[in-house]
């Protein structure tokens, strides 16, 4: 999956904005103001930072060589992945829905109540 794709697909999901609110190489997606995704734009390699249940992290790095903690995250929520070394677009839209839901969980009720409205 190329940036772009990621991009579009990110930004087709609900409450989704894209921000660059740590300087203008680092591109953040937010559902209702909290992060569930960033990448940096300056990376040779296109690769993601994805939210992630802490469980599910391990089994992930376990299984796949292009799942790593996260880089410069808390490690236990986050993964790092490399999306353009052979993951499908399937399974990294898995994961992007998975980090998106993973934020949206935590979210105040009312939050959510807006969220589910749209």
């Amino acid at each position: 999956m190329d940036i772009e794709t990621f991009r579009l697909y990110c930004l087709s999901k609900k409450a989704v904005e894209e921000a660059f609110p740590f300087d203008e190489q680092t591109l953040v997606f937010k559902v209702m103001g909290k992060m569930f995704a960033l990448t940096g734009l300056e990376k040779e390699e296109f690769r993601v930072n994805l939210k992630c249940d802490p469980e599910y992290s391990i089994e992930l790095r376990e299984e796949y060589e292009d799942i790593h903690a996260g880089w410069h995250m808390s490690k236990k929520h986050w993964n790092t992945v490399y999306f353009e070394n052979g993951l499908s677009d399937k399974f990294l839209i898995s994961l992007i829905d998975h980090s998106y839901d993973c934020v949206v969980a935590k979210l105040k009720k009312a939050d959510k109540e807006f969220l589910k409205n749209l």
